[in-house]
């Protein structure tokens, strides 16, 4: 039997000096004692991995919106990619893959039903605005919480990956630039697949120079990129890829804005007002209706206002929710027969 203080014995061993200790984490808000098995960082990955948030990731938009398939993204299987592509830097680099785990199966608890979408009609209307990864970080501080009522209360380092996965501040640890990375690597080659598949783009649309520096599929492209940030990362202090790989990869997310992400033909103006009328219209119902919140944002309601439980319901939906809940609040349903 492998105890924790064997496993963090062999992180000192095995991993590099710039890594993360689990031995060595800033700790958690709230104490917790030591698990005998397991490491803080293990135990952050397994509360993720078991929370309502992480499964109603399934069910919540990446990029196309309610796709008639099977094979298309879905922010879920767009998590499990970038934690995938994470394990697999960190592994090379000597880094903590626990960490790095961890933060990539939390980067995205926060996103809204639709996509980035739902996310810009949700900052219109909420007071202070609305950012996924903001909302991620209070998904694991403030909202998910066990059958006892415990928030996961997870370590600084995995909360610290979780919130700077995007935006101006970079993580403190490698492990959470790694995820960083990760989440542009994975959106950006995963979406071209889909949008191929969909028949959105083809395969000579995309940029010349870029897929004669990166590679011209979906694997190699990823596999350039990994080893890219892999090779210039390697002793040193912190995480990132060489000039020209950062160039044509942004070069390639451009392509993706211009032609995919902004495509009438993937999000035609018209669904884009649907969905605007619903996350705004629902905001506004529950404002007036807080009574008609369920009981846990109904304790959030009381503790930080209504705009923020309203906020807090609605981000959590996932994209049939919302959809039948205002079916539910503002289509009349037929008149029936008394049973």
């Amino acid at each position: 039997m492998v105890f924790r203080e064997e496993q963090e014995k062999r992180e000192y061993e095995m991993l590099s000096a710039f890594a993360c200790k689990s031995a060595e984490s800033r700790g958690r808000a709230v104490p917790e004692k030591p698990c005998d098995l397991r490491t803080e960082f293990q135990r952050d990955r397994d509360r993720i991995i078991h929370s309502k948030s992480l499964r109603r990731l399934m069910h919540k938009t990446q990029v196309f919106l309610s796709p008639e398939g099977d094979h298309f993204r879905t922010r879920l299987t767009h998590t499990l990619e970038v934690a995938q592509i994470a394990r697999t830097i960190s592994r090379a680099l000597g880094l903590n893959e626990d960490l790095t785990e961890a933060i990539a199966l939390g980067h995205d608890l926060g996103h809204t039903p639709f996509g980035h979408n739902g996310e810009e009609f949700l900052n219109e209307i909420h007071p202070g605005g609305f950012a996924h990864n903001v909302q991620s970080l209070r998904v694991v501080d403030v909202i998910e919480r066990n059958a006892a009522g415990r928030t996961m209360n997870l370590t600084e380092e995995v909360r610290d990956g979780i919130v700077n996965h995007t935006g101006p501040v970079w993580p403190f640890t490698l492990e959470g630039q790694v995820v960083r990375h990760s989440d542009r690597i994975a959106y950006i080659n995963h979406d071209i697949d889909d949008a191929m598949r969909g028949g959105i783009i083809r395969a000579e649309d995309l940029p010349a120079e870029c897929t004669a520096f990166l590679g011209p599929d979906h694997r190699s492209r990823i596999n350039t990129l990994v080893t890219d940030i892999v090779k210039h990362s390697d002793g040193q202090d912190k995480v990132a890829m060489s000039e020209d790989a950062a160039f044509y990869m942004n070069a390639l997310r451009d392509f993706m804005f211009a032609n995919v992400y902004r495509s009438p033909a993937v999000k035609q103006a018209s669904e884009l007002d649907k969905i605007r009328g619903l996350i705004h219209s629902l905001y506004g119902y529950f404002l007036e209706h807080s009574d008609e919140l369920p009981s846990e944002y109904r304790s959030i309601l009381e503790r930080d206002g209504g705009n923020e439980a309203v906020k807090d319901y609605i981000a959590g939906m996932t994209d049939r929710y919302a959809i039948n809940m205002y079916n539910e609040k503002f289509v009349p349903s037929g008149w029936k027969l008394p049973k």
